[in-house]
């Protein structure tokens, strides 16, 4: 693999993380979710109240458990969690060049974790501003960002922050945050897979339906009558009805309303 391949690779698989961080979250508050209705359409219909600020979170590693609902979440979120910053701590020890004496803190440097410290801020060191500041800070590292010769406040000249990221790292970068968002995608079910839905068919025709889920696609589901079901949704390439994202709400209330007839 080439280096300009292996780096949009990672900037993108660090970017998944940033972006469904706040829906592992979610899941650690909830009771494992079943297959429908799919997890995405399933938050948008959470009460206004119900919605979780992810401002201000403390990580993961840094809190405590006393009850999650969702364990499995939880152990998901602080196993990537530990691989970022453990990645982090390894791509400063070979790019981060030490920091001036008596220069006034940098704010893009990362600062390693010090058990030890009694000050908060040297104890946990960059740890205490949570994943998405780890992915911004190791996504600058892959992009070789602030690698130039800058100036001191004094307009003296100073060497760069950082050194450029070599290729055996960033091959090593890669392979962490690849497995870390597989394992992410994979407890939110939403790496690409196709699941049956479960104890419901389809309210037009009786045929089974089955939901589609990926990465990079909004779920979607199709019936397996073919052509010869009603419903009022396009044929996808291999001729089953498909319910796109935009249909799926019309497809629950469908479902719904057929329950409640056979309920009665």
């Amino acid at each position: 693999m080439n280096y300009a391949t292996a780096v949009h690779e990672t900037v993108a698989a660090l970017r998944s993380i940033r972006e469904q961080w706040a829906e592992l979250l979610l899941a650690i508050e909830t009771p494992p979710a079943d297959v429908w209705p799919p997890r995405q359409l399933a938050h948008t219909m959470r009460a206004d109240d119900e919605q979780l600020d992810v401002v201000d979170r403390a990580p993961l590693v840094l809190r405590e458990h006393p009850a999650p609902l969702n364990v499995a979440a939880l152990d998901t979120g602080l196993a990537v969690e530990r691989a970022l910053f453990s990645l982090a701590d390894t791509v400063a020890a070979d790019v981060q060049h030490p920091a001036r004496s008596g220069a006034p803190r940098d704010a893009r440097r990362w600062e390693y974790a010090d058990p030890g410290a009694v000050d908060s801020r040297r104890a946990h060191g960059s740890r205490a501003h949570g994943l998405h500041f780890a992915c911004v800070w190791v996504e600058g590292r892959v992009l070789d960002e602030d690698t130039e010769a800058e100036q001191h406040l004094d307009g003296s000249p100073a060497a760069p922050l950082f050194a450029p990221l070599p290729p055996y790292l960033l091959h090593e970068v890669r392979r962490t945050v690849r497995i870390a968002e597989a394992r992410l995608l994979r407890t939110l079910g939403l790496d690409t897979r196709s699941t049956p839905v479960p104890d419901r068919a389809c309210p037009w025709c009786g045929g089974e339906l089955e939901l589609h889920t990926g990465p990079d696609a909004a779920p979607r589901v199709t019936c397996s009558t073919g052509p010869e079901c009603t419903a009022p949704v396009p044929l996808d390439d291999e001729g089953r009805r498909v319910w796109e994202w935009h249909d799926l709400l019309a497809l629950i209330t469908a479902l719904a309303e057929a329950e409640q007839r056979v309920a009665v």
